[in-house]
């Protein structure tokens, strides 16, 4: 990574740090529970935005990939092997911390997976999940494409609604705290809230400079070519189909691993987060932060998902969204500070935006 790159990531660390010890200052450290929320919604936008933005695929499923995370850690973490306790396998795969032993909310002894082993899971599940339908879905373009995906995220939500293991329309709720460090988890309890608030944004750091080190890279090249003109890469010797795929794998499992690590934060899981409208929710913000800019679509996130996790846009929450979208497409279809951001990156840094107009 070239020095330059550093900056708009030094920069979101020290927002972060300051944003904690502002809230610890005026005694508001509350807010960091929703701003903990805000960065792993942050991840699956960010992934979609590199998909849409980059790549120029649309999903309207990405909630189904969320969902996919969350319901897949809730089940395997909730999962009670105890009655098998003796058994060769089950006694193998303690050994191998693949499972271990725990107590529920009421002091029952437990036979569950690690959640480290079902966070792989479900990342795993993800990663096959998308290839599958990744290889047919990605050959249509347009609204088929828009289409296809919905049709996949429609699908998701109407399993984990209907699935009694999944707790149909309750959810599942009971899912234990994910282990970091020793006496470090990840939960919503308020002792481990600043902590919480570190490792969610430190996940969306890392993420960050993985995502900005591919567009900068040959890849990031061949997808802007796609998303510019992809029969004309596909004549000059550009694996379109390739880079199409790898990059709805990428986005998929960063959208699986915010699901398996909010799943835990709040202790559980319901089928909205596989809804329709959660997916219509991180197309507005990508399109509100402008789809061709990685930075502007994460402060649009965090804006966006902090205001509507606390509640500021009411009953109304869904319409807003939903009128985000439309006004977007009618009046601002670069988004509202995705081109300014990329013109002040361009003045800043001139041999950057000459790289990016190649």
């Amino acid at each position: 990574m070239k020095t330059r790159r550093f900056i708009p990531i030094l920069t979101l660390v020290a927002v972060v740090i300051l944003v904690q010890l502002v809230t610890q200052v005026v005694a508001k450290e509350f807010y960091l529970t929703q701003l903990t929320m805000t960065a792993y919604y942050s991840l699956i936008v960010i992934g979609l935005c590199l998909l849409m933005g980059f790549a120029g695929q649309i999903s309207l499923g990405h909630a189904g990939f969320f969902a996919i995370g969350g319901y897949t850690s809730a089940v395997l973490t909730t999962l009670d092997l105890s009655t098998f306790k003796d058994a060769v396998f089950v006694a193998l795969l303690t050994k191998l911390r693949i499972l271990t032993d725990r107590q529920d909310l009421y002091g029952h002894a437990l036979v569950s997976v690690h959640p480290w082993a079902a966070c792989i899971v479900a990342a795993l599940l993800a990663l096959v999940i998308s290839w599958a339908i990744g290889i047919p879905v990605l050959k249509l373009k347009g609204h088929y494409l828009a289409m296809a995906t919905l049709g996949f995220g429609i699908i998701i939500y109407s399993i984990v609604l209907g699935t009694q293991r999944f707790g149909a329309a309750d959810g599942i709720s009971g899912v234990p705290p994910f282990p970091l460090l020793p006496g470090i988890s990840v939960s919503g309890g308020s002792s481990l809230r600043v902590l919480n608030y570190y490792f969610a944004w430190l996940l969306v750091t890392a993420a960050m400079i993985l995502l900005v080190n591919l567009i900068h890279s040959r890849v990031g090249r061949a997808l802007r070519a796609i998303h510019g003109a992809e029969d004309a890469s596909n004549a000059m010797g550009v694996d379109t189909a390739r880079y199409k795929l790898s990059t709805f794998m990428l986005s998929a499992v960063l959208a699986a691993i915010a699901g398996v690590f909010l799943t835990h934060f709040n202790g559980g899981i319901g089928p909205s987060e596989a809804s329709i409208i959660k997916s219509v929710r991180y197309v507005a913000i990508v399109a509100v932060g402008g789809m061709g800019s990685l930075w502007g679509t994460l402060i649009m996130s965090v804006v966006l998902n902090f205001f509507s996790l606390r509640g500021y846009f009411g009953t109304f929450d869904d319409a807003v969204f939903g009128s985000i979208l439309i006004l977007i497409m009618l009046f601002a279809p670069d988004g509202i500070i995705g081109s300014d951001l990329r013109k002040l990156i361009g003045k800043l840094n001139p041999k950057s935006q000459m790289a990016n107009n190649k």
